[in-house]
């Protein structure tokens, strides 16, 4: 993957809270981030206890986080309406499925009351090697780019997305052609909804 590497110089910080079971599948696509992006980290965990260090890094250096997540009426993060400068905020993004994501969620009251940046995907998911219960779906890292297009609209996320195209081509060559085709049959057929 290495020569599908382009840094991106984004100011706002990328942390990944990422469910355990996520880490050794070989499909994630939150463990690139921290290949592209220096301001991108990851914090394996599932309870509250589990990201006790993060949290205290987020109060000791006075961060300003803003949880990636479908938000209810009067929880939307505005860019504009808030403080804390692209140096200081950081993105929180829960890594695993809808599912995980959510159990993460519940067992993690503090980031009940963390603003929430929500929005709707202009194009469907294009990670054809996973599939996904809602057609809103996206990756941690489509999901991390379209978050970071939100607050620094002048960054190029291009590379991000170059480089999880080029992940899922590799994991599409290196399985078997029945494999591969039921794969790519798949995301045809989605495509023609």
């Amino acid at each position: 993957m290495c020569d599908a590497i382009s840094p991106v110089a984004a100011r706002t910080r990328v942390w990944v809270l990422k469910h355990p079971s996520e880490v050794e599948h070989g499909k994630n696509s939150a463990r690139l981030l921290p290949l592209i992006l220096d301001t991108a980290r990851i914090f394996v965990g599932e309870s509250e206890a589990d990201f006790a260090a993060l949290r205290q890094q987020l109060e000791v250096e006075n961060l300003a986080p803003v949880l990636v997540y479908p938000a209810d009426e009067g929880e939307e993060f505005s860019p504009s309406s808030t403080g804390g400068q692209p140096d200081s905020r950081v993105l929180l993004l829960l890594d695993g499925t809808w599912r995980k994501a959510l159990k993460m969620y519940h067992l993690n009251p503090w980031l009940h009351g963390l603003p929430k940046l929500s929005f709707t995907p202009d194009t469907p998911s294009a990670y054809r090697i996973r599939k996904a219960s809602r057609s809103d779906s996206l990756s941690t890292l489509e999901a991390a780019a379209c978050a970071l297009e939100c607050l620094e609209p002048e960054l190029d996320t291009g590379p991000m997305l170059q480089c999880f195209d080029a992940m899922i081509s590799r994991r599409l060559e290196a399985m078997p052609e029945a494999v591969r085709q039921r794969y790519l049959a798949d995301s045809e057929s989605e495509t023609d909804r």
